[in-house]
């Protein structure tokens, strides 16, 4: 699934304690590790804040503006982390010059999962590399730099309250400070003609295919609808807005649904949709059930691509064998998936055709669209032939 992360430090919506939220904060940020360097002949300590969960290096030596991005690269391939001490332009410009050296990765022969997994492999060494520039934070939080930003509500979205001096990786503060700017900007989506509002963390609606299929199909039921991994809660919301009188939206993360409930009261669906924590689904029963899973079966590399990637498509697989048991009698599931992996060869069409038929149900009907986002269109993507054949899907389930 097309997914781009954005938290943010919010109050607690109603029936979710704050000491939940500030839990799930404390493991993103991992509050416990420190990071350990030498200055002017002194140890020096600080706490280690990763919002993507990454573990605290261990090998760090202070850098400044003498540093050039042909060090920067060398230290970094030796797992040296760099603790910036100069200008933070200047560490931005070291930072776009590593990007530029690590490369996007060839396109290379194999099978479409060989060229997925190099790919993956590509990205990973590149997100290890740039994400040994770090940055230190002082309470506030600021960044005691020389022309430094004001960061303190980007910081505070993705880390939470920083009252210690801590140090962070620039490239995920330079994304927290992106995301920070989507969520106060919102994305546009056509079917709420509104805008919805992503928290650090949470889905990010890049695409705009699956949430036309849910908007188009046809509504079995008007009474009540559960949306199950809500994430932003477009999808709970889209359907509010066609009229269910009541939407059941579910997320097993305190950040989504934190950001769920203030997307339902900026677009004034409030008292129609409603946002739960639990893991899949709600109790009851729903003459309508949705879910968009993560479409891509393959391991997450850190916290944030937990949303992206499904390991062994459990999430899938858990929809599937559980939606008979919360269907009302004449109910239905949707099922909203790309064939990306197929096209990938991660997972086949028989897979999911025969997880469907052993879970007790029946498709009654499918709807495809093709997507139509940037990189569908790219040919300089290195899954650009899997991209092209993509087809997302609403599958229309019913017990058999």
């Amino acid at each position: 699934m097309e997914r781009t992360f954005i938290t943010t430090h919010t109050p607690a919506p109603v029936g979710i304690p704050t000491s939940v939220l500030n839990h799930s904060r404390a493991a993103a940020v991992n509050e416990h590790a420190l990071v350990t360097w030498a200055e002017a002949g002194e140890s020096r300590t600080a706490r280690w804040r990763s919002a993507n969960g990454r573990p605290a290096p261990t090998r760090v030596e202070v850098v400044s503006d003498s540093l050039t991005a042909d060090d920067a690269n060398r230290m970094a391939s030796q797992g040296i982390a760099m603790l910036w001490h100069g200008d933070f332009h200047n560490a931005r410009q070291i930072l776009n010059a590593m990007d530029r050296r690590t490369g996007a990765g060839k396109k290379t022969a194999g099978t479409p999962a060989d060229k997925f997994y190099r790919h993956r492999q590509s990205r990973s060494h590149r997100a290890r590399i740039l994400g040994l520039l770090l940055i230190p934070l002082d309470p506030g939080p600021v960044v005691p730099l020389r022309r430094a930003p004001d960061i303190r509500e980007a910081a505070a979205e993705a880390y939470g309250e920083i009252g210690e001096s801590s140090v962070v990786s620039l490239h995920e503060l330079v994304g927290a400070i992106g995301a920070h700017e989507w969520r106060r900007k919102g994305v546009h989506v056509d079917a709420l003609q509104g805008r919805i509002h992503p928290h650090y963390g949470t889905f990010f609606p890049t695409r705009s295919e699956y949430v036309d299929l849910v908007a188009a199909a046809a509504l079995p039921s008007d009474t009540l609808a559960f949306d199950v991994g809500t994430g932003t809660g477009v999808l709970a919301a889209v359907l509010a807005s066609r009229g269910v009188h009541r939407v059941v939206a579910t997320d097993n993360e305190p950040r989504a649904i934190a950001c769920a409930a203030e997307n339902f009261r900026n677009l004034g669906v409030q008292d129609r949709a409603e946002a739960v924590l639990a893991d899949m689904f709600p109790p009851g029963r729903a003459p309508l059930i949705v879910c968009n899973p993560p479409w891509i079966p393959a391991t997450p590399h850190s916290s944030l691509d937990s949303a992206v990637y499904d390991p062994g498509s459990r999430m899938l697989f858990r929809f599937l064998n559980g939606l008979s048991d919360h269907l009302e009698p004449g109910g239905e599931g949707w099922l909203v998936l790309s064939d990306l992996a197929e096209h990938l060869g991660l997972r086949s069409r028989e897979d999911l055709l025969t997880a469907i038929t052993a879970a007790g149900l029946k498709v009654v009907e499918r709807l495809d669209t093709r997507p139509t986002h940037p990189k569908a269109s790219d040919r300089d993507d290195p899954l650009f032939e899997a991209r092209t054949a993509e087809v997302t899907s609403l599958w229309r389930l019913v017990p058999r």
